[in-house]
């Protein structure tokens, strides 16, 4: 069975698209109201933030759009010190996509919702003419925890990355150019591995998910917002060897790919080992590194493994080919 015009349309077949598969899998006390807004209780400073997930293919190795659609917007939440709370997912579907294929979507959206500990209390679709596409948007709500900034890192502070770079980027190159490689997205929620580090009183500096532009782009971003010079030591920095090989044969840099389950954390020196225990502990933080350091400076350099220095410049351009 395949989406039509007809599942768009406001009447009968929208409510049965909403009843039979999205409370199916989203339904809770607020959602199933199914008000044209949501109510939902909050308290202190909330965090708030919005995406929109445009991948293709929409399931791949190790995830799916529907995993990215959760996982990305609460990962972002958490990234600004909040425990992500609420989501609203609007559906944007081009009529011939198997119905098989929403539902699986939509069970994937279920079990990381679940996994993150967060409601979706909202939601809309429209059904567009095309040949079987997907696109969603979210948005999301958090309540601030401990507020962390990109502003934040100091001199003498550690980078720790929760582990290997690349691997979402290279799982969706693989599957659209048809590579058979054992290579899975890391799409993962990531609030469970940074409440331990709030639970243990770890001193954050800054906080930060490796996703579009890499390693790369988002410490250029730390390094012009505190002002400072981020040194990486290449030695240090977790590559998978199939990643690798991938990027070897069709010339791509890991330190730009994205990720959709890393982290970027940045700690005083004296917190490093800490924090490395702690995140290893964590099944998305067993492969974790201290990859570099803060100085006073500007931009970001790479220790290469030969004892040179290369500068890591913020990504311009077509650079690597597009994922999202």
């Amino acid at each position: 069975m395949k989406i039509t015009m007809q599942y768009g349309n406001g009447g009968r077949e929208t409510n049965q698209l909403i009843k039979d598969l999205f409370l199916k899998y989203f339904g809770n006390r607020v959602l199933n109201r199914l008000e044209d807004a949501a109510i939902v209780r909050v308290k202190n400073e909330i965090a708030m933030t919005t995406d929109s997930f445009v991948v293709d293919p929409l399931i791949f190795n190790g995830g799916d759009i529907g995993a990215l659609c959760v996982c990305g917007t609460a990962n972002d939440l958490t990234m600004v010190g909040a425990k992500p709370k609420y989501l609203t997912i609007g559906f944007i579907i081009s009529q011939n996509l198997e119905f098989d294929k929403l539902e699986e979507i939509c069970k994937s959206i279920a079990e990381r919702a679940e996994e993150a500990r967060v409601k979706i209390v909202a939601g809309d679709t429209k059904v567009i003419d095309g040949d079987g596409g997907l696109y969603i948007n979210t948005s999301g709500i958090g309540f601030v925890q401990k507020r962390t900034s990109i502003a934040g890192a100091k001199d003498g502070d550690v980078v720790i990355v929760s582990g290997n770079l690349g691997d979402h980027h290279a799982a969706i190159l693989s599957a659209r150019m048809g590579i058979d490689n054992n290579i899975k997205s890391d799409v993962a929620p990531l609030i469970g591995m940074v409440k331990r580090l709030w639970h243990e009183n770890v001193e954050i500096h800054a906080l930060r998910d490796i996703t579009r532009g890499g390693l790369g782009g988002i410490l250029n971003e730390i390094a012009v917002a505190s002002n400072c010079e981020i040194v990486l030591n290449e030695a240090s920095i977790p590559v998978s060897d199939d990643v690798r090989g991938l990027c070897s044969t069709l010339g791509l840099d890991p330190l730009y790919m994205g990720n959709e389950g890393k982290m970027a954390l940045i700690v005083p020196s004296y917190e490093a080992a800490r924090a490395l225990e702690i995140m290893r502990e964590h099944e998305y933080g067993k492969n974790a590194f201290v990859v570099g350091l803060i100085s006073e400076g500007k931009g970001v350099v790479v220790r290469t493994k030969v004892g040179g220095n290369r500068i890591l410049p913020q990504m311009s351009g077509d650079g690597l080919p597009r994922i999202c």
